[in-house]
């Protein structure tokens, strides 16, 4: 499947990017993490929040046919 994964703010720093595209199986969040951990290394020194399809998800969500992963930074409410 392919998936469009967003990255903001501080994250989007670290990988020097906003947007790509990547082709991948069906995955947990943790796994899809863990990749793009690998690929980017900066992204360990970083806590950030997963949105699948604009829904924020915790690491055990499954993803079989989502089309958009956002990496968030932390937010504070106010």
């Amino acid at each position: 499947m392919e998936l469009t994964i967003k990255y903001f703010g501080m994250l989007a720093e670290a990988t020097t990017i906003h947007e790509e595209q990547i082709q991948t199986e069906a995955c947990f969040v943790s796994e899809l993490i863990k990749k793009l951990k690998d690929q980017y290394p900066k992204l360990h020194q970083n806590d950030f929040k997963v949105a699948v399809n604009q829904q924020l998800v915790d690491h055990n969500y499954f993803i079989n046919n989502q089309t958009e992963v956002a990496l968030l930074p932390p937010f504070a409410g106010g």
